[in-house]
């Protein structure tokens, strides 16, 4: 928690890649993810939320075992906790592309569009307007590792035409984008999950655009 009234709220709002998983199913420190390199980089003026969710979906029910993984359920009583956000940060769309879900990009997009919607509607920043979204296209999943062929049927093909359409998305709502695809590749290890160079690059990347484009500097903080 960052104890400082003044701190610009950043909500990153995702699946594993934003919980920082490793290929080996364990986590990252949060000194390699780049949510917390985020934070390291951004300063105290700035409170990263870190809400990453192994296995979340846009807006789909996964199996009966696997309770509590629908994006679009939890989104709105996250915004409510958190709330005032200044900024939301969403990645998703890389567990929606699972065989079992059978989804085309097309619907993909459309369920992105309707979380864009409910952060439109129901976040608030500190001067009661709804937050800035920066909207990231997940990586390219790689079909070649056995495991993920196996439960991520077309998956590759598919995650590539999800750039374009999130993109589209973004441009219609007033949301800042980024392809990640373009910046990162998963693990040979399994084919989703990022190695500690792709969340470097993530943060670094995420930095630059919340500079260029939300003039940000770190506020002094009275201490």
């Amino acid at each position: 928690m960052n104890i400082q009234p003044t701190a610009i709220t950043v909500l990153c709002y995702g699946d594993s890649n934003t919980r920082g998983s490793t290929p080996t199913a364990d986590r990252y420190s949060s000194n390699i993810r780049w949510t917390g390199l985020l934070q390291e980089r951004l300063g105290v003026g700035y409170y990263i939320i870190e809400e990453g969710l192994g296995g979340r979906t846009t807006a789909l029910d996964d199996l009966p075992d696997r309770p509590g993984k629908n994006g679009k359920t939890y989104l709105l009583p996250c915004l409510d906790s958190h709330n005032p956000i200044d900024i939301v940060i969403m990645m998703l769309g890389t567990n929606d592309l699972k065989e079992r879900f059978n989804q085309t990009p097309k619907d993909i997009s459309q369920n992105v569009e309707g979380l864009v919607k409910i952060i439109k509607e129901r976040g608030i920043d500190r001067n009661n307007k709804p937050p800035k979204i920066i909207l990231l296209s997940p990586p390219i999943v790689d079909e070649t590792v056995p495991s993920t062929k196996e439960n991520f049927k077309g998956a590759g093909e598919k995650s590539k035409q999800l750039a374009s359409l999130y993109q589209e998305v973004a441009k219609n709502y007033g949301c800042e984008f980024i392809d990640i695809s373009k910046i990162v590749q998963p693990s040979k290890g399994d084919g989703l999950h990022l190695e500690p160079e792709g969340h470097s690059k993530i943060a670094r990347v995420l930095f630059e655009l919340l500079n260029k484009s939300y003039n940000i500097t770190t506020p002094i903080i009275q201490v």
